[in-house]
């Protein structure tokens, strides 16, 4: 028996009920093919679907597993402020609307993912960025990305593009998982110059770090007004106002998660010379099509740099004379010959 969330629980979700992004009946054929007993459905983290970055990354494996594979397909998003039964609520809400496969989206839902995988023992669920005790169960799937070792080439990047000698971070939320990808890029900008000062910054205290674009803007501004010439953000939508501010100052930033020269607004895209991306559409439409295989994926999944999992972007063409030297740095780590830290 599933444990009854309390009536604030269940009416701070009322306004997140299963409409969202798309359902079992939203355009396509997603009721034939080869996955037509599989429904696979997203709780996203905050943001949601159009953040230009995590999410959106999630979405597209989404997408190419009802393209692809003719599963069915369910979408909910989280909200700010909300707790963890909250979260769980609607993952139960999920297992009621048929939901055969569901996907968490963000560290945030490791304790709801955790309780609703114990309370559906059946239904098999996948959470992706944690591999925490919190999530631990023999129907989920923790699927985990190398972050530190795809931002010690941006950071590098950042280092050999940097004409001021200082670049800076701004991170969402100061988490064991936003400190990876700190934790590489400075390591990266200081493989290539030891003496470069890097700036940091962290937004909140709770998930609103993630998608508050102002302050972003406001973190980005004053990181360039002290003399930051590159800033590397991983901050979900609060990114875009970083590309503002860095747009706003005639300087440089490096996007996160997806091919941000790509996603962003297009009047910011020129000043991304370069995203860490991070393939979260590959590792949920794996995950997807292991069911639909009649394989159940359980346990934790790794993602790293050899796997493919995390890589650097060229759009643009803004770091094309200096790959040669991010490819041999990709080289070493894989060989083993680097170690990223990962805090």
């Amino acid at each position: 028996m599933r444990h009854t969330v309390k009536a604030a629980s269940i009416m701070s979700v009322a306004a997140l009920a299963l409409t969202a992004c798309g359902g079992s009946d939203s355009g396509g054929d997603a009721t034939s093919g080869e996955g037509s007993d599989i429904k696979a459905c997203l709780a996203y983290d905050v943001g949601g679907r159009g953040d230009q970055s995590f999410n959106d990354s999630a979405a597209r494996g989404l997408d190419q597993a009802k393209e692809e594979l003719g599963v069915q397909i369910e979408e909910v998003e989280a909200s700010q402020g909300e707790n963890d039964a909250a979260r769980e609520d609607r993952l139960n809400q999920l297992v009621d609307a048929g939901c055969t496969n569901i996907v968490g989206v963000g560290f945030i839902y490791a304790k709801a993912i955790g309780a609703a995988a114990k309370d559906n023992p059946e239904t098999s669920f996948a959470i992706v960025d944690d591999a925490s005790a919190d999530s631990k169960a023999d129907n989920v799937a923790q699927l985990v990305f190398a972050e530190n070792e795809g931002s010690f080439l941006v950071g590098a990047a950042a280092a050999l593009k940097s004409k001021s000698g200082k670049v800076g971070f701004i991170g969402g939320m100061d988490v064991p998982l936003i400190n990876k990808f700190d934790a590489g890029f400075a390591a990266g900008a200081k493989a290539v110059d030891p003496k470069i000062q890097i700036q940091t910054k962290y937004l909140a205290e709770d998930g609103s770090g993630f998608a508050d674009p102002a302050k972003g803007k406001t973190a980005a501004e004053g990181m360039y007004d002290k003399g930051a010439d590159v800033i590397y953000h991983a901050a979900g939508g609060s990114g875009a106002g970083v590309f503002e501010a860095a747009k706003a100052n005639n300087k440089m930033a490096i996007g996160v998660d997806s091919d941000q020269a790509k996603t962003a607004e297009k009047d910011v895209q020129d000043v991304i010379i370069t995203s860490m991306v991070k393939n979260v559409n590959v590792a949920v439409f794996d995950y997807i099509k292991a069911s639909v295989d009649g394989e159940q994926m359980s346990g934790l999944q790794e993602f790293d740099l050899k796997s493919g999992g995390v890589s650097y972007t060229t759009t643009g063409g803004k770091i094309d004379d200096i790959t040669d030297q991010l490819d041999d740095y990709k080289q070493q780590i894989i060989d083993g010959k680097i170690t990223v830290p990962t805090k």
